[in-house]
């Protein structure tokens, strides 16, 4: 058998991505105008494959032409959570390919498949663990100990885990069922989740149950309405979780003996907010403590609620935001007031009359392939052992306990994630963070400029302190050409001829101002960003 051919001369390749963005200099770029390109993707055909197999060239051609493309679009991707920094990781890492890694089952076990990374999982578990104040290695004899697990898909997959652990926690035999609570801007895996598991949310049990007594007035909300905005309502809000409502909400289903779920988000979906998790504890504690979900100290009953962290973005950062905005001498930077995170993760305490200092969290979630920037969907899911999952079974076959979501689980993940963090320092995490903050404010100013340079009209917004600046949706090129996310409101609520289209651009790491003026220059020509909206 021949040696294997190494194809290294791509069609419309660019110089690899991945090294670290520098900064163009502080004056603000002219928009100048050009064509507006959009790349064609590949086709089926490209590559449909026959009985007999393709040639040699045929098959590095058909590669050749998904390299060629997925380049320029790693190029110019903006528009969702999913940094581009990975050239590094591809040279070191591309031996492991030759292995089929599989972590089988819980990643405290080393199981019966020996070709695994587990003892690199453990390292990042542990990495992450320190910054979400964890405190000590799993132990199963130590209920304060964390377990966790890299999950094989993003943090869809921990957020399903925490509601599934969640809902066997919480569900006890005659008593009411447990209650799902989230905001509107929750991202949608929340509602895929609910129905997967049979998990009831207020707004289920409201219609159902309680109709016509929603504390809020009016019809049971579908989700607990977030912020309003300088209109009233939630549209042109901040996006975070409005504590209000969410409290009255709560209160009347505790009253009514149901265990609760609330799920907070650390960045996001769409306009990258973050929910004010200390200050939400704060709220719900009574409330929890008023109607007997908190129990007495050193009763070892079950609480009756659960509080997950969605950080799929947030959770991968926000350490580093508080570790510049507690010590800004020693970072050399201090983020904005807005931009500090409040208190989300396992270290957040809070007192009670019951049953002392509380730890309100019960788990968190984080995609690996967002801020640190694995190739692949990826993530970390954690809890404490006092709250985990019994595994349903335990097969023998895989000799570990099957204590995660999936059976097979990506091996790889964990090497990729593992040499990200092992490259960069604390202080090199804030530098990405702070330059990130930079370039959303850089971005937004310019698209106020452009808005009177041009007189379009633009509607531009970011909520403080988040990486995602959000506009004017622009025509279909341009959302094809940049990767652009979008999304589409009302701003007047039952009234479809208010409706209005934007688009949002993330501040990754591998995000630089030369990327942005790109941008600008090509919005400063859009036909629909040009035309006066109805």
């Amino acid at each position: 058998m021949s040696p294997t051919a190494v194809h290294t001369a791509p069609v419309d390749a660019a110089p690899v991505d991945g090294a670290p963005a520098h900064t163009a200099p502080a004056h603000t770029a002219p928009i100048h105008t050009a064509p507006i390109h959009v790349d064609a993707a590949p086709e089926s055909e490209d590559f449909a494959i026959p009985a007999e197999g393709l040639t040699d060239g045929e098959r590095l051609r058909a590669l050749d032409r998904m390299d060629g493309y997925l380049t320029r679009k790693r190029r110019h991707l903006v528009g969702y959570q999913a940094t581009q920094e990975l050239a590094g990781s591809a040279l070191d890492l591309a031996r492991f390919m030759l292995s089929n890694i599989n972590n089988l089952g819980d990643p405290f076990q080393s199981g019966g498949y020996k070709p695994n990374t587990k003892v690199v999982e453990r390292a990042v578990l542990d990495y992450y663990a320190r910054l979400w104040h964890a405190g000590r290695p799993y132990d199963p004899a130590d209920p304060e100990s964390y377990w966790g697990y890299m999950l094989s898909m993003g943090s869809t997959e921990g957020n399903m885990y925490a509601l599934w652990n969640a809902r066997d926690y919480l569900t006890r035999p005659g008593a009411p069922r447990p209650v799902a609570f989230y905001s509107e801007d929750t991202h949608y895996s929340f509602a895929k989740a609910v129905r997967v598991l049979g998990v009831d949310t207020f707004h289920a049990v409201g219609t159902a149950d309680y109709p016509g007594e929603c504390p809020l007035g009016g019809d049971w909300p579908a989700e607990v309405p977030s912020l309003p905005g300088p209109s009233g309502h939630s549209w042109d809000g901040p996006g975070a979780v409005d504590v209000d409502a969410l409290a009255v909400l709560v209160e009347f289903f505790a009253a009514k003996g149901h265990p609760v779920f609330v799920n907070f988000n650390l960045g996001s979906t769409f306009k990258g907010a973050h929910d004010d998790v200390r200050g939400a504890c704060e709220r719900l504690l009574p409330v929890f403590e008023r109607h007997g979900l908190l129990p007495s100290a050193g009763s070892g009953e079950h609480r009756g609620f659960w509080i997950h962290v969605d950080g799929a973005l947030g959770a991968g950062y926000a350490p580093f935001l508080r570790m510049a905005a507690d010590d800004p001498a020693a970072y050399g930077w201090s983020p904005e007031p807005a931009a500090t995170v409040p208190e989300f993760d396992f270290g957040l305490t809070l007192p009670s009359r019951a049953s002392g200092d509380v730890d309100p969290v019960a788990s968190i979630a984080m995609s690996g392939h967002k801020w640190a920037g694995v190739p692949w969907p990826c993530g970390v899911f954690m809890t404490k052992a006092k709250y985990q999952l019994d595994p349903p079974t335990q097969p023998e076959y895989i000799g570990a306990p099957d204590s995660t979501f999936a059976g097979s689980r990506n091996g790889l993940s964990p090497l990729v994630l593992w040499d990200h963090l092992s490259r960069h320092s604390y202080r090199d995490q804030v530098d990405r963070i702070r330059r990130s903050q930079e370039l959303a404010g850089y971005l937004e100013r310019r698209l106020h400029e452009l808005e009177q340079e041009t007189g379009a009209e633009l509607w531009p917004a970011r909520t403080p302190g988040a990486i995602t600046v959000r506009f004017r949706k622009p025509g279909a090129d341009l959302v094809a050409k940049w990767s652009l996310s979008c999304e589409n409101v009302l701003t007047t609520p039952g009234d479809p001829a208010s409706l209005r289209g934007y688009a949002h651009v993330f501040l990754m790491p591998s995000v630089d101002r030369a990327k942005l003026d790109a941008l600008l220059t090509d919005l400063a020509q859009d036909p629909v960003i040009r035309t006066t909206p109805a």
